[in-house]
């Protein structure tokens, strides 16, 4: 749907063969880090408040849909779950492989339907509880047994069969069948002495009594509506202590507010909505104190069509247009899309030209049309479709059988830019087709998109670098109990066939025979018009030198720093006066600092050598 974030490379069948090393607490010295301290121009009140700590102040565009790990699905809300609460696994900074979290190991029955984890016995609650495998159980058969629970991440235990934990540090859980996933449960475990007193999952957002207990990097400490979330360091982190005493993701709706606030040196990063515009970043660049970061991206940039919104049991609800229940016309609308004046003019060459589902930075699972099958720009076969599909031209309009003009409404995102500016060229291009456009800009299009009242809509997520989840928003299990509530469904779509492939791919261990499923998946997707990809936006950001002295990006060599698949850029973080800080201050940790000291998990594919490690979704972490 709208903003979630969220998306390993590959699948073993062979048992799992774990590989120690040791000193957990030698990570938090060698990672590389973020930085920023008191805030240039700061008023007398900051620099005070600043005397007792330093504040990381990150500028945000988008606004937390809940701070429930259960419910979150935005792309911010995923990251603070991020750092909240730890994950059975992490992902390596470098090349996504997994690493130990919560469970310093995991392995596999020979059958692959039994998965032990062993749980660390060194992590603790805020509230100095110890956390343990029977969290972690808890968690899991809270999202198997209650419909609200799963709303998020559910997708995750829907073939899970049974979870149990024997003693604190072993967790066992057992498959309906087989599941490629088990390195990459992308689930927050969650303190089950506090959240099994909660009544009713699908109300209670976490976000009223301070601090919030957890056992993640940081702790959350306050929040207001559309301002900003608070965090704390948590001393206790077992990989050590995050170099900042408080991390705050301050809110801006206007995004030149946001880089004028970096400018001052109120805030000492800017994450842009989700990415900084060329224009913006341009004029960055020429500053003092002010570096640019940017890399491939890890998200895609789509158009997305109301399918005909509907519940499980198939009840029919929205508003959405009936032409757009024919393929021909979505196909004739996604022919008439100049990718590539996109890419020039809107994105100004700070992306690549969209394609399959997958972004090319996750190359194993990337996808391309073959080229008889592309829907590449080509107004005059668009106009024969709408023409097949009963759409005649008469005075410059669509006119259907029934004789009412074919005019259509774009759910567009008010904080993004982008959104007006393609809005601008579709109702230009889609004109010239005979097909009226309005472009409704809103501050939340979360609302009518759950209600199913829309015809397109802006769509983008975050990809993880297993691609399970960003998938399994398509099946027909994510779509919603009752009518216009919130669900894991992207924009409904419901299909058998659909179904049957990504029920293969998740049982599917071999990462080639996998991919191919992927690619299946995918050129489903690519068909059936439900969906055309625009682009994939390069992840643009930046950050004030004097205040960050180095920062970790993901992946290492060229990646974003915002919305990763992990803590790993905000854990890290170092400020630019700090004179105990190790790493490389232009490109942050090496992944080999952040995993020197802990237990490192390589999974071996019998004869093939494949990473199980990394698998895992993008983040239901980011629904954007």
């Amino acid at each position: 749907m709208v903003e979630r974030v969220p998306p390993p490379s590959a699948q073993p069948r062979s048992r799992l063969r774990i590989l120690l090393a040791s000193g957990a607490a030698a990570l938090a010295l060698t990672a590389g880090a973020v930085v920023p301290g008191v805030p240039l121009g700061a008023a007398p009140q900051q620099a005070q408040a600043a005397d007792s700590g330093k504040t990381l102040t990150v500028a945000v565009a988008q606004s937390i849909d809940s701070l429930s790990p259960f419910l979150a699905q935005k792309l911010l809300s995923t990251s603070v779950s991020r750092l909240m609460y730890d994950f059975l696994t992490n992902y390596d900074p470098k090349d996504n492989h997994a690493v130990p979290g919560l469970a310093t190991k995991w392995e596999p029955s020979a059958d692959k339907l039994t998965w032990t984890y062993t749980i660390r016995s060194n992590s603790k609650w805020s509230d100095g509880e110890q956390a343990t495998a029977q969290d972690a159980a808890w968690t899991f058969n809270k999202m198997m047994t209650d419909e609200a629970a799963a709303q998020a991440n559910g997708s995750f235990v829907t073939n899970f069969k049974k979870v149990t934990a024997p003693s604190p540090t072993q967790l066992v859980i057992e498959l309906k069948e087989p599941q490629a996933t088990m390195a990459a449960l992308d689930v927050p475990i969650v303190p089950k002495h506090v959240w099994e007193k909660v009544k009713d999952f699908s109300k209670f957002n976490n976000d009223k009594d301070f601090p919030v207990v957890g056992n993640g990097p940081f702790v959350l400490s306050d929040y207001k509506v559309d301002q900003y979330v608070k965090l704390k360091a948590n001393k206790d982190f077992w990989r050590g202590k995050p170099k900042f005493d408080e991390l705050v993701f301050k809110t801006y709706k206007d995004q030149d507010a946001a880089v004028a606030a970096l400018r001052k040196g109120e805030v000492s990063f800017v994450a842009g909505s989700p990415a900084l515009t060329p224009a913006q970043a341009a004029s960055l660049k020429g500053d003092a104190n002010i570096k640019v970061n940017e890399g491939p991206g890890r998200r895609f940039f789509a158009l997305a069509t109301n399918p005909g919104a509907q519940t499980k049991d198939g009840k029919k609800f929205g508003n959405g247009n009936e032409a757009l229940l024919d393929q021909k016309v979505r196909q004739a609308l996604f022919l008439s899309i100049d990718r590539k004046t996109i890419i020039d003019k809107v994105f100004q060459g700070h992306a690549v030209e969209g394609q399959g589902y997958i972004p090319p930075r996750f190359s194993e699972y990337a996808w391309q049309p073959s080229s008889g099958q592309s829907l590449a720009y080509d107004p005059a076969k668009a106009g024969k479709l709408l023409d097949q599909a009963g759409y005649a031209l008469k005075d410059g309009k669509r006119v259907g059988k029934d004789g009412k003009a074919l005019d259509l409404r774009i759910l567009c995102h008010a904080t993004d830019p982008n959104d007006k500016a393609i809005g601008k060229y579709l109702k230009e291009w889609w004109g010239k087709l005979g097909v009226g456009l309005k472009v409704e800009c809103l501050d939340d299009v979360s609302v009518p998109w759950y209600a199913g009242e829309y015809d397109l809509a802006f769509d983008g997520w975050s990809v993880n670098p297993d691609p399970d989840f960003v998938l399994g928003i398509h099946t027909c299990a994510a779509l919603p109990l009752k009518a216009k509530a919130s669900a894991a469904t992207d924009n409904f779509i419901c299909d058998k066939k659909y179904d049957e492939l990504y029920k293969k791919q998740l049982a599917e261990y071999d990462t080639t025979k996998r991919a191919d499923l992927v690619g299946q998946m995918q050129s489903w997707l690519y068909d059936s018009g439900y969906m055309s990809v625009i682009a994939y936006p390069n992840a643009v950001e930046a950050y004030r030198t004097d205040q960050i002295k180095s920062i970790t990006t993901m992946p290492e060599a060229a990646g974003n720093i915002y919305g990763q698949d992990g803590y790993w850029s905000w854990w890290s973080a170092v400020p630019a006066d700090s004179d105990g800080a190790s790493g490389d201050s232009d490109s942050g940790s090496s992944s080999t600092g952040i995993v020197i000291g802990i237990v490192v998990a390589v999974v071996v594919l019998a004869g093939g050598g494949f990473l199980l490690s990394r698998r895992r979704r993008t983040t239901a972490d980011e629904r954007e």
